[in-house]
């Protein structure tokens, strides 16, 4: 009886104990992340401004995939549009200065070139915005070491859908996603994904946003791209 009771409890905790843990390979996913209610701050917008809409849901993507759990997010788009924003600011100004310290006429030259040379900046920038950055909102990296070192590349592009007359403007967001190890010549993961989703579904009558749904809408785009999926 003792050993049939011994065998009977052996059976008991095997079944209780914890499933085995996944592939060493398999990277967190931002459903697997629990954000307490108190670490969110509340978010309010007018909902009648697509603007505001698409805005506080572009940096509440940034703000939950930036998590230290999760990615790193990629600055270099932001950087590039400030360093040449910055340069022809330099450049506007250095040009004001030479022309108010130096005679009309023999500060022409200078001026012109910095005009032609402030222009240009603006004119890269603008392009660089249109044609390089595009609808892109975030990207994000991240390694991993187990038995190998595992790197991933997230992007997200994001896009608002204009009202229709039987739908309300939409949250329109894609996402590539790769990973890869030895540097990058195993590719272990690659999909794309995308979903529209009503700005209603996400914001009340009074502009709140429900944060929690909108995280567990993108979290679950993730982590399709993240298997692979192409959608």
């Amino acid at each position: 009886m003792a050993r049939s009771k011994k065998a009977e409890n052996g059976h008991t905790a095997r079944s209780q104990s914890p499933t085995a843990p996944s592939s060493p390979d398999k990277p967190t996913g931002p459903l697997s992340i629990i954000i307490a209610p108190e670490d969110r701050e509340v978010i309010k917008v007018n909902n009648a401004n697509v603007t505001e809409l698409k805005n506080a849901c572009d940096d509440a993507v940034k703000r939950y995939l930036s998590r230290p759990e999760l990615f790193n997010q990629i600055h270099l788009h932001t950087d590039v549009r400030l360093g040449l924003g910055w340069a022809s600011v330099f450049v506007a100004a250095g040009t004001a200065f030479y022309g108010y310290k130096v005679e009309f006429e023999k500060s022409k030259p200078v001026v012109w070139a910095g005009l032609i040379v402030y222009m240009f900046l603006t004119v890269v920038q603008s392009l660089y915005a249109y044609l390089i950055e595009g609808d892109i909102v975030y990207v994000g990296k991240r390694k991993t070491f187990s038995r190998r070192i595992v790197s991933e590349r997230i992007t997200l592009y994001s896009r608002t859908t204009p009202a229709k007359k039987m739908s309300p403007p939409s949250y329109n967001l894609s996402i590539s996603y790769v990973r890869s190890a030895s540097s990058g010549k195993s590719l272990l993961a690659k999909g794309k994904t995308q979903r529209v989703e009503g700005y209603n579904a996400f914001f009340d009558e009074e502009g709140n946003m429900d944060q929690e749904r909108f995280e567990k809408w993108v979290g679950e785009l993730v982590e399709e791209a993240m298997e692979g999926k192409q959608s």
